[in-house]
């Protein structure tokens, strides 16, 4: 072959022998050169196709993290564990492992960790002594998805997503091409043998799922593992699930023997708390559990120019936007006024019903009157201060009855009832529960 006309050929002498031929591909991109490929596929009508028999899934161990996952784990899904470190993401998986290693064989692959710091580990949550439980310390996503094609496991957990590579790629482990890749030779992997994966998954600064966000549409359940890293409630809730509801939230508290479910969190919250101003306690939703939760509230001058607002467990830009509100529907000046927001327990709250134990407390720091005892409050509050309807009221109230609450305030649309008493706006609820 030569690179360019020549009227002999120098291999073996004649004239003129030499023809041109151009390749194929030579002019056609990708998309055209792939026209011509492919077989017609037949489509099967939906009603013709047989139910499959439903499949079995495996307990973890924890009721509650059941519950979140849609009644455990699949088989032949995949799940992504995504939290802040250490928040307890490897000592809730190693507590799982040892549950489920009682009746399947159990991988457990880390890329983080040696096995002594694992066993370590599994010594104090008393999992060392499965028989069915395995260990590899593997940062080779070729090796991993080979594991799960081998079919001797029913379970891997691959700790973490971005510490594996695949040969094939040059990059660095954790880069974009090398996560995508790496999360597609193991979910395959799982596919073809019915094997269950749990993959671990870091967060950026800003609490997002750290690679690309094809990483979350590749796997079937998506776990947030959110809290305080040194202390409070920690909360497992699924933000995306295949199988099951995304409304359900399972919550932990970490001791010396691992990470153990909180059977009554709203008495747990509460149980430290002072009835004196600047605290409300807030009925609040965690997913489908009610839930009771203590709303700290500092209003104090400012020393400086500008004044300060800081929260802990509530965005920032909603409490800007609610002393706004205040200002202007309300008779308080806070314009200058440092003010402080803490939800107790390390808890980080996103139910718009909120709004109104934010500014009940604002309030009650700000004018220096506590609300009733027995008073819970719950309720969005609008740009107008008009007080808005929330969902799951009768959960909220029955969480509130069952710890002892005689009264609650909510919005005016809730059903009549003698434990309510209704609110209609911000103004008229400061008025008549703290200008005493």
């Amino acid at each position: 072959m030569y690179t360019k006309w020549m009227g002999k050929c120098e291999n073996c002498g004649e004239w003129n022998s030499l023809v041109e031929q151009l390749p194929i591909s030579v002019g056609k991109s990708a998309v055209d050169r792939s026209s011509g490929s492919g077989s017609v596929l037949v489509p099967q009508a939906l009603r013709t196709i047989d139910p499959e028999e439903r499949i079995g899934r495996m307990s973890t161990g924890i009721a509650d993290l059941d519950t979140v996952l849609g009644g455990g784990i699949l088989p032949a899904g995949v799940t992504l564990l995504a939290g802040q470190p250490g928040i307890g993401k490897s000592t809730l998986l190693l507590q799982l492992c040892a549950h489920v290693a009682t009746t399947y064989p159990v991988l457990y692959a880390s890329g983080e960790e040696s096995a002594h710091q694992v066993k370590q580990r599994a010594e104090r949550l008393g999992a060392q002594g499965q028989e069915q439980l395995g260990f590899v310390a593997s940062t080779s996503a070729d090796d991993i998805a080979a594991t799960i094609r081998s079919g001797k496991y029913q379970l891997i957990i691959v700790d973490s997503i971005q510490t594996l590579s695949l040969g094939e790629i040059t990059s660095a482990p954790g880069t974009v091409s090398q996560i995508t890749n790496s999360s597609n030779v193991i979910i395959r992997a799982a596919k073809e043998t019915g094997a269950a994966v749990i993959l671990v998954g870091h967060v950026t600064k800003e609490g997002a799922i750290a690679g690309p966000k094809v990483l979350e549409h590749l796997v079937d359940v998506v776990l947030q593992f959110d809290g305080d890293r040194y202390g409070g409630f920690k909360v497992v809730r699924a933000i995306k699930n295949r199988y099951g509801s995304t409304n359900d939230a399972a919550i932990f508290e970490m001791d010396e023997k691992g990470l153990r479910v909180v059977t009554n969190p709203s008495a747990a919250l509460l149980a430290e708390r002072r009835d004196e101003d600047g605290s409300i306690v807030l009925a609040t939703m965690e997913g489908n559990r009610p839930l009771l939760v203590e709303i700290q509230a500092l209003v104090n001058s400012t020393s400086f120019g500008y004044p300060k607002r800081t929260a802990s467990g509530f965005d920032l830009n909603r409490l800007n936007l609610l002393i706004a509100v205040l200002e202007r529907r309300t008779k308080l000046k806070l314009s200058d006024k440092d003010i402080y927001i803490n939800v107790v327990g390390g808890m980080k709250l996103s139910d718009p019903a909120a709004d109104l134990a934010i500014c009940m407390a604002i309030a009650s720091a700000a004018v220096g009157h506590k609300l009733s005892e027995g008073t819970v409050v719950f309720g969005e509050v609008g740009l107008g201060g008009e007080v808005r309807s929330v969902k799951a009221v009768d959960k909220r109230i029955a969480e509130a009855k069952k710890l002892g609450f005689t009264q609650a305030l909510a919005p005016s649309v809730s059903k009549k009832s003698s434990f309510i008493k209704n609110i209609t706006d911000v103004r008229s609820a400061l008025v008549e529960y703290l200008h005493k």
